[in-house]
């Protein structure tokens, strides 16, 4: 059964059931190694296996073995899905998100980058006026963010949670690593910041797929209620003749929601409902 996250700061952190077992692996390979050095082979060999299944499911942006981890909205009693925009905001392309998102009176939620909040405060406001969410989305953006260790992700987190309440005034809820990418140590830096983790249903590869309609096919292919949808106002793809791919997109997709009778939400609007409905 799917529960709300929580958004109580410092929240406690609970091991998954993968993460249990890895940590008893190690104990057990130790133990049999001090009892039986001639097994040493096998232990080593049992841990190098649990390694990589380790570095697997953190490359996998959808795996829960390492943790919670939202691929789609908790049940809504008015079929809706929650379109995410990453890595913004940029001054070049989020104010024509903005407008689009208006012209179809649809919400979305904006997984930004801390720096960029930072260089944008107006633009990050304008977003929250618009009635749009921001959440967290690291302070940079490493593409090694998934290598760092349990001191850099903490502080990185809560780099990225503290600039964006500082100019925004609302503390974010929810966060999504860069690419998807992570590792073990991410799990107990969002519980402690009180930070829920979201991943997706579907993407569109939007930042190097130039063809704005292999990108919508992507979005909107076996389109169902509960969905959450990727797509990037930072980083974006240009087509041929020079648009960001998500301008192209976006308006196709509105009405592809709007014809399925899927209403767009933010990720905040839709847990509000679910717990309000619980």
């Amino acid at each position: 059964m799917r529960t709300s996250p929580s958004a109580a700061e410092g929240a406690a952190w609970h091991p998954s059931a993968f993460i249990k077992g890895s940590v008893a692996l190690h104990a057990a390979a130790a133990v049999v190694t001090l009892a039986r050095p001639a097994l040493w082979p096998w232990t080593v060999g049992a841990v190098l296996a649990d390694h990589l299944l380790i570095s697997g499911a953190g490359l996998w942006p959808r795996s829960r073995l390492l943790g919670p981890n939202w691929t789609h909205l908790p049940p809504q009693r008015a079929p809706s899905v929650a379109l995410t925009i990453d890595d913004g905001p940029d001054p070049h392309v989020t104010p024509a998100v903005l407008r689009l998102l208006e012209a179809h009176a649809a919400q979305a939620t904006f997984f930004c980058i801390g720096s960029r909040v930072a260089a944008h405060p107006a633009l990050a406001r304008e977003i929250l006026a618009r009635g749009h969410s921001i959440e967290n989305h690291s302070f940079r953006h490493s593409m090694a963010f998934s290598l760092a260790g349990p001191r850099a992700i903490a502080a990185d987190v809560r780099r990225a949670q503290a600039v964006i309440a500082e100019v925004t005034g609302v503390a974010p809820r929810f966060f999504r690593a860069p690419a998807g990418l992570r590792n073990p140590f991410l799990a107990p830096a969002l519980a402690h910041s009180g930070l829920t983790l979201v991943s997706w249903t579907r993407r569109g590869f939007d930042t190097v797929n130039t063809d704005p309609q292999h990108v919508l096919g992507r979005l909107t292919h076996r389109l169902a209620a509960g969905d959450i949808l990727l797509l990037h106002d930072g980083h974006a793809a240009r087509t041929p003749g020079g648009a960001p791919v998500i301008l192209e997109v976006l308006p196709s997709l509105l009405t592809r929601c709007a014809a399925a009778g899927l209403r767009p939400v933010t990720l905040r609007a839709a847990f509000a409902a679910h717990a309000g409905a619980a």
